[in-house]
């Protein structure tokens, strides 16, 4: 989804050192890169990883399909719910209600402690990392505000055991609550699927279920893996919606 909006696409491993050049001299892979450990080994590097990332979301502006998804939700009686894997915070800058959000993997625009000394978050609004040469974060770097210990981005990583998961939990809840009202209603849902991909396939068995539970198709758009939907269309997420909306 965010691709559509220049946003870099992570998948396949060129992909992401065309992106990230560093990554590459140093032969890492995304799953590689994208573990809480460099926080502890090299937060200089993990914080210019990240903080990169923090202000290239900042400053992306969401895609027209955005618009017309929210649109299309707002004319229908029980709007939309958005389950999202992206931690980028592109459906809430495009207008979707924050409050029928739920990001699987966390959010970017979060922070907490790398030791998750207090089970807290705290915004990452007043975050602002300033990269060097040689793709270094320049100190300081961002601390906990309980602790003073290192802080991170409140994302789920590979190989992460220190996650605070407590506001997705929370997002869950509402999901959960949004489709049992809908189920007691007797309503129908239109389940779109954008961009997820078998990789970390989360966004899709979980789309799969809900389809399942409500008895309706499940409609995929993917360029590279449409397959497996009652409708698949194998193209990007703004060209379909141009289609479709």
């Amino acid at each position: 989804m965010g691709v559509d909006s220049g946003l870099p696409d992570f998948r396949g491993v060129e992909g992401f050192w065309q992106a990230y050049p560093k990554a590459k001299e140093l032969g890492l892979r995304f799953e590689q890169m994208a573990n809480p450990e460099w926080f502890e080994s090299d937060p200089q590097l993990a914080w210019a990883f990240y903080g990169h990332r923090l202000h290239l979301y900042r400053d992306t502006v969401p895609h027209e399909g955005f618009t017309k998804l929210l649109n299309l939700s707002n004319t229908k009686k029980y709007g939309s719910f958005i389950f999202t894997s992206n931690v980028d915070g592109q459906f809430q800058k495009a207008g979707f209600k924050d409050a029928h959000i739920m990001e699987c993997h966390g959010s970017i625009h979060h922070l907490q402690c790398i030791e998750n000394c207090k089970g807290k978050i705290w915004l990452a609004d007043n975050t602002n990392i300033e990269i060097e040469e040689g793709f270094k974060a320049k100190e300081p770097l961002p601390t906990c505000r309980y602790c003073g210990a290192m802080a991170r981005p409140n994302i789920l990583m590979f190989g992460d055991y220190g996650w605070e998961y407590h506001r997705t939990d929370s997002q869950r809840e509402r999901l959960t609550a949004w489709m049992d009202s809908i189920e007691q209603e007797g309503a129908k849902l239109a389940i779109v699927e954008l961009g997820a991909g078998t990789a970390v396939p989360t966004v899709r068995h979980t789309s799969e279920q809900i389809a399942s539970r409500f008895d309706v198709p499940l409609i995929r758009i993917n360029p590279r893996e449409s397959m497996g939907a009652e409708l698949g269309l194998a193209m990007g997420a703004l060209e379909a919606l141009d289609l479709i909306l």
